[in-house]
């Protein structure tokens, strides 16, 4: 569109309410970008270290050097790293407790490894509500926006003898911006939304099988401490 109609001056020449409604979207747009691509960046991490990770634990090292390792570093192991790492910790100090069965040993091991994992996720899942809000009630917020706008413009031929097209079609083109505007906030979030929260479903499942493997190694080895290198 041209002239008086263009995008530009329409916007300028809306009412408060329809100018609200889009600088509400417009910030709901920009917030929900930075996360997107913020949250592209975190779970992309995420899902190289466990591959790393898993890559190194099965390639037959010693478990108790591994730890050593993660133990040795200034920052708290995370993902699949730090449940192995709560897990054999918990597991070393619940050995030396001699009055504990095998099970009892296997059992808190596994609810430490599982506090890690719980904590991990909450992390990973951080934001996409957010995602979610933005991609459910955007497109309310722009369609509020094109129903005050074409009322607006509609009350405005009560005070003119006769009606034109052209007296009515920049409210009407304003307040179809808004909707677009909207639909511009959603789209966006509602896919990043989906691909985000299966990603991360998909991690948590990786996560589960990794708990299950490593309580099952730490079940066989529950009665040889030398087994697993477990430092007193």
């Amino acid at each position: 569109m041209t002239g008086d109609l263009s995008i530009l001056s329409l916007i300028l020449a809306a009412s408060i309410p329809v100018k609200a409604v889009m600088l509400l979207l417009l910030l709901a747009s920009v917030a929900s970008w930075a996360v997107i691509f913020d949250k592209r960046r975190l779970l992309r991490d995420a899902v190289g270290a466990a591959d790393e990770f898993e890559t190194n634990f099965w390639s037959g090292v010693d478990l108790a050097n591994v730890y050593h390792e993660l133990s040795a570093e200034e920052k708290s192991p995370l993902g699949m790293a730090g449940i192995f790492e709560s897990g054999f910790r918990e597991f070393g100090r619940l050995r030396e407790d001699s009055g504990m069965t095998s099970g009892q040993v296997v059992e808190g091991a596994r609810r430490s490894m599982r506090v890690s994992q719980l904590r991990e996720m909450d992390r990973l899942e951080q934001n996409l509500a957010f995602l979610a809000t933005v991609g459910s009630t955007s497109p309310y917020i722009g369609l509020f926006g094109t129903v005050w706008g074409i009322m607006d413009s509609f009350i405005s031929l009560g005070n003119v003898q006769s009606a034109t097209i052209s007296m009515v079609a920049p409210g009407i083109a304003e307040a179809l911006i808004a909707t677009a505007m909207g639909l511009f906030a959603a789209i966006p979030a509602v896919i990043a939304f989906n691909r985000y929260a299966d990603q991360v479903g998909r991690l948590e499942v990786r996560y589960d099988t990794f708990m299950e493997e490593l309580s099952a190694i730490f079940q066989r080895s529950s009665g040889r401490l030398d087994t697993v290198g477990v430092v007193q």
